[in-house]
């Protein structure tokens, strides 16, 4: 079914598409970059579309496109789909990467209301529902945005696509996550990985050394008890969404007739996987008194 985007939408994109009227000094700085109309059938082509600006003139003839596009009665949301990811896509903006999220900031803000939001993990524009990114999840993506710790992206990027579709994926993508992050922090601190590499055993491994074990002895006696129950706290939470991957994710495999999770499961085990993941990197940055790695940073 078509007619998921709005009109505020289509007009947002012609503005990020097109650049806008003009480049006049009156006309004011382009949104993102300003396209000739051959950079503009070029863009539409990138995306399979074939758009041909003919006599009109390039915002007109974009704006008519996107609208047809809009309600093309099999897949039009799947194309108007394609023309967001690619108009927000990182790399069409390599020489000015503040014009990127410049894009993207425009777009989710006509993307709001729709309950939609673009996201970029590991350099690729991902469209999901706004409730998949709330208040923890966006502040971790920015977090391992600047990270070299690759196989955490990979896993939040495998997770976002499928929260809906394929929670089962997203479960175990979540669990996943949580490892990846304990993986690292271990690394970094130039600590061997345990010999129970589950998600237990590596939450355990990283608790004494980041002083989050509840059994530590210099705790304030005011607030010792309600200390030691968050802390205990940690291990109940990876220990659940481990669980949840084993009975209900598919890093198993799954049985004939198995019976799917909702979806809602599927999204609280990605925001406590995230909520745990940037306390234990908020944690490690603390302890070491400096930031995590960038690309591109010495060892």
């Amino acid at each position: 079914m078509n007619g998921r985007f709005s009109p505020f939408v289509i007009k947002a994109l012609v503005d990020t598409i097109t650049g806008g009227v003009g480049q006049g000094a009156d006309m004011g700085p382009p949104i993102g970059i300003y396209r000739s109309g051959p950079k503009i059938e070029q863009f539409f082509l990138d995306c399979g579309l074939d758009m041909r600006i003919g006599v009109s003139s390039r915002v007109p003839a974009t704006t008519s496109f996107l609208r047809q596009t809009a309600d093309h009665r099999e897949n039009g949301d799947e194309r108007i789909k394609r023309v967001i990811l690619k108009v927000c896509d990182p790399r069409e903006y390599l020489p000015e990467p503040e014009k990127a999220a410049a894009v993207r900031e425009h777009i989710n803000r006509a993307l709001e209301p729709d309950g939609l939001a673009v996201t970029v993990v590991g350099g690729k524009a991902y469209l999901t529902e706004r409730h998949a990114t709330g208040m923890i999840l966006d502040p971790f993506i920015a977090k391992v945005a600047t990270l070299d710790f690759d196989t955490v992206q990979i896993e939040i990027a495998r997770a976002l696509p499928n929260l809906n579709d394929d929670p089962e994926d997203a479960v175990t993508a979540a669990c996943s996550l949580i490892e990846a992050v304990c993986r690292s922090i271990l690394i970094e601190l130039q600590l061997p990985l345990p010999p129970k590499k589950d998600i237990d055993g590596l939450i355990r491994a990283v608790q004494e050394p980041l002083g989050l074990s509840p059994g530590r002895t210099d705790l304030p006696v005011d607030a010792e008890q309600d200390i030691r129950q968050i802390l205990s706290g940690l291990t109940s939470v990876a220990k659940g969404v481990g669980a949840l991957r084993t009975h209900a994710g598919d890093a198993h495999g799954r049985e004939r007739g198995f019976k799917r999770i909702d979806p809602r499961i599927a999204r609280l085990s990605l925001s406590a996987a995230s909520t745990l993941a940037l306390f234990l990197i908020e944690t490690w940055e603390r302890k070491e008194q400096r930031t995590l790695p960038q690309h591109g940073d010495a060892a």
